[in-house]
């Protein structure tokens, strides 16, 4: 089978996402697939063979090589951020028929967009931080947002992942920096209530028809909270499994199983909760997980004892599935 293992994307998490492809590539089974390093940048697409870049037809996701055409069977989707992991990529692929890993469009959008996600899991009473939103032009009254808040309180872009754009708030005077950081990645934001507590990342999939909760990772930030220095730079320790109760940690199980079928589901995802007072509250959720070599993803494969390989195995056979699903 001809394996496609996409990565790149248009945002800052390209670097992250170029790292993760390569840890896919080293763990696909050469026995199985024929695999093929695809870059989607905002320079092009392209197929890197060796020093050789040939670019991909966008018609039809093909490309040619000493004038063979190749067709994918099968698309491993490790792109950080958009237009891999906003549903764009994912809708264009359905379009043309190519069976892809990870959730689909729909599942893709709706949890890139963190306003939405809060939204739709109010309905199953997972529980959360209290937020406001807003967007770019909006009237803001720094005082309104204390009283309802409190500080501090964590300003975020609505669309954006590894913690890119986001700022804790301790002061007041605070406020205009984290408003100027957020919506430079992002026209909406959301700003979110201070949670107190402790801090899990649950690697959850669909392993084999069943959901699965790989483990829980306990994150102590060497910086003031879980920001990109402390995500990719080393800045924090990572806790495999999370110091929890038992009590506890079956509860913050529960909840991300909960949340994973309760947004319709598949594939890879990390979900990131503050655990208070014994209750796991929801943060976000991230459906292309980082995959590099200081990604909590993989540590937790690894703690499941599942061997990555399988894993991406029972990706590709989703896809094909999916595909199947289609043609119904």
């Amino acid at each position: 089978m001809n394996i496609a293992v996409v990565m790149g994307g248009y945002s800052d998490e390209s670097v992250i996402s170029l790292r993760s492809g390569q840890l896919i590539l080293n763990n696909l089974d050469k026995n199985k697939y024929k695999t093929f390093e695809v870059h989607i940048l905002l320079d092009g697409w392209n197929v890197i063979i060796g020093e050789e870049k040939f670019p991909i037809d966008k018609s039809d996701f093909t490309f040619t090589q000493n004038g063979i055409k190749t067709k994918f069977d099968a698309i491993v989707n490790t792109i950080h951020g958009t237009p891999g992991e906003d549903g764009h990529m994912q809708a264009y692929w359905e379009l043309l028929e190519i069976p892809y890993s990870g959730c689909n469009f729909y599942q893709s959008a709706l949890t890139f967009n963190k306003r939405d996600t809060l939204s739709v899991l109010s309905k199953f009473n997972i529980p959360k931080a209290k937020s406001i939103y807003l967007s770019k032009g909006s009237a803001i009254n720094a005082e309104e947002i204390k009283a309802e808040l409190g500080l501090p309180f964590f300003v975020k872009p609505n669309q954006s992942g590894s913690s890119l754009g986001v700022s804790k708030v301790n002061d007041l005077s605070e406020f205009d920096k984290a408003l100027d950081f957020a919506f430079a990645e992002d026209s909406d934001i959301l700003i979110e209530s201070y949670l107190k507590g402790t801090e899990v990342s649950v690697g959850v999939l669909n392993y084999k028809g069943e959901t699965k909760v790989l483990g829980l990772t306990e994150i102590v930030p060497h910086n003031d909270f879980f920001d990109y220095e402390a995500k990719y730079l080393g800045k924090s320790d990572e806790i495999t499994p999370a110091r929890l109760s038992a009590e506890v940690e079956q509860k913050v199980r529960e909840t991300a199983a909960k949340v994973y079928e309760a947004l319709g589901m598949s594939g890879f995802s990390r979900t990131d909760f503050i655990v208070m007072d014994g209750i796991p509250h929801f943060i976000e959720m991230n459906t292309n997980p980082g995959l590099s070599g200081q990604s909590i993803f993989p540590q937790q494969a690894a703690y499941a004892k599942i061997a990555f390989s399988d894993l991406l195995d029972n990706e590709i056979e989703l896809a094909l599935k999916r595909k199947l699903l289609w043609r119904k």
